[in-house]
Formats: structure tokens, C-alpha cells, sequence
């Protein structure tokens, strides 16, 4: 394992670390959100820390687990990562004023951070090349495209009236802020670059899925969670949520199976790098 890869495990394991006691006490004592959570939206909030609870012991356990360097274990931590980011954010932006804000905000940071950094090891110390089979690459593609055609023309549409109006929501804004800015544009990038067999797209797009089903997943459990605080369940929202995070976790687990991070092994290895001495001569 190369120097470099101790302070990436760090970022993993201060992220868990900080993520698992704010998560577990969200899931035990829900009266941290009264006052700053909707009471429609606590089903939401429980579900989200139930999630943030495994993902604050996953990425410890990744973080040993990739005392050897695998980029694929990489790939999962980054997807964790992603996740964290985005449900920290929703916690950040929608100002939840409680004991624990700090944390949020602290966990928002660093997952941010370790996602900066997990990118740049994984380009610095493993393989610049990858391949996946046409087909796969296609299929993944055509779904992580599917994203932004889908929900920037559905939050845009419910924006617009509020824009008309000047109207302020007090509530879940932080999910247009999220998707607009930061979701989206990643699907659309990294399916134009998987379309395309560039790297950062074939490497990069298990990890988006990662972090798609596991926001989409917490939205099937918040539905389920809804009898518990007296709230209805959407069939709808219960069952479409269910659908698209299969998808997402199909597709994502089969682009990581899928996916060669060392195309020719060592040979391949070798002849880049006597290339690469032959320029210098």
C-alpha cells in the first residue's frame, strides 16, 4: 500500500466516525427533530439516518479492507461517500438547528473532501486504463442518462411557479440545490463519458449508482416508516422507489463486475511505461 493512501483512509473512517453517533441517535430519539423537521417529513428523516448509520460502519470496515489498495473497494467508499454528502446536505441546507448540527456540517465537509480525494488517489495510484464490454457500457449509459432527462425537467417545472411568485418553501429546497447542481450534472457527464469509453466515466459511474440507490432506498424505507408517525403511505412513491433503486443497483453492481481497471495486466503495464521512458529519452 502506497504512503499516499493513509490520509484517504482517514477521510473514511472520521467520516464513519462522526456519521454513526448523530445517525443512531436520530434513529433512537426522534425528538431531536421536533421543531426543526416537518412532522410529514420524519418518516424521511428516520429512513435517512437509518441509511447513514450502515454507511458510518461501512466505510471503517472499507477503510481496513482496503489496507491492500483495491480500486473497487474505492469505487464503494466513494458511492458511500456520495450518499453522506447528499443526506448531510439536505440536514445543512435545511438548517436542522439541533444538538447535532455541527456534526452535520462537519460530516457534509468531510464527505465532500473524501470524495476530492478518493478521485484523485484512485487516478494517481491505479490503473489509467479500464474497459467494459460494449454492451454493459451502453445499458449503463443509456440509465444514468435517464436521470437528468427525467428530474431536470420535473423539479425546473415545480420551480418555475415558485419563481413566478416569489414564494419561499420552508421545506426540502435543499433537494433542488442538491439535484440541479451537484446529481444530476453527474449523471449527465459520466454517461456522456461512459457513452464515449473515457475513463472517469467507465471508472467513476459504479460509485454515482452507489449513491443512487441508496438516496432512492431510503425514500422506499421513509414509506414505510410513515405508519409509525401516524402519516399515509404512498403506494406510488413506495413501489416507484423500489423500482428505480433495483435499477440503480443492478446496473451499478454489474458495470463494477463488469469492469477490467487493468486491461492487459502487467504487460500493458510495462510497455506504457518504457513508452513513457522513451519520450523522455
Amino acid at each position: 500500500m502506497s504512503r499516499s493512501q493513509w490520509p484517504v483512509r482517514a477521510f473514511w473512517i472520521l467520516t464513519g466516525a462522526l456519521t454513526l453517533p448523530a445517525a443512531v441517535t436520530g434513529l433512537l430519539f426522534t425528538e431531536i427533530y421536533q421543531g426543526v423537521v416537518a412532522a410529514e417529513l420524519l418518516p424521511g428523516a428516520v429512513s435517512q439516518d437509518l441509511m447513514s448509520a450502515v454507511a458510518g460502519v461501512a466505510l471503517p470496515v472499507l477503510a481496513v479492507a482496503d489496507r491492500r489498495g483495491r480500486p473497487k473497494l474505492q469505487l464503494v467508499a466513494l458511492g458511500v461517500l456520495g450518499y453522506l454528502f447528499y443526506a448531510y446536505g439536505i440536514y445543512s441546507i435545511e438548517r436542522t438547528y439541533n444538538g447535532f448540527y455541527l456534526v452535520y456540517l462537519a460530516v457534509f465537509a468531510l464527505s465532500f473532501w473524501g470524495m476530492v480525494f478518493t478521485a484523485l488517489e484512485l487516478r494517481a495510484d491505479g490503473t489509467r486504463r479500464a474497459r467494459l464490454p460494449r454492451g454493459i457500457r451502453v445499458m449503463s449509459a443509456s440509465g444514468a442518462l435517464l436521470q437528468p432527462l427525467i428530474f431536470y425537467p420535473l423539479w425546473i417545472a415545480m420551480l418555475l411557479p415558485l419563481m413566478r411568485a416569489g414564494d419561499q418553501i420552508d421545506s426540502l429546497y435543499s433537494v433542488f440545490v442538491l439535484d440541479l447542481c451537484f446529481i444530476m450534472p453527474a449523471f449527465l457527464i459520466l454517461a456522456v463519458l461512459t457513452f464515449r469509453g473515457r475513463w472517469p466515466g467507465l471508472v467513476f459511474m459504479p460509485a454515482l449508482y452507489l449513491l443512487g440507490f441508496t438516496l432512492i432506498f431510503s425514500l422506499a424505507l421513509g414509506e414505510l416508516f410513515k405508519p409509525l408517525f401516524d402519516v399515509p403511505v404512498s403506494a406510488l412513491s413506495l413501489w416507484s422507489s423500489v423500482l428505480l433503486s433495483a435499477l440503480f443497483l443492478v446496473l451499478g453492481g454489474l458495470h463494477l463486475w463488469k469492469l477490467d481497471l487493468n486491461p492487459g495486466g502487467g504487460a500493458a503495464r510495462r510497455n506504457q511505461q518504457a513508452q513513457e521512458g522513451s519520450r523522455i529519452r
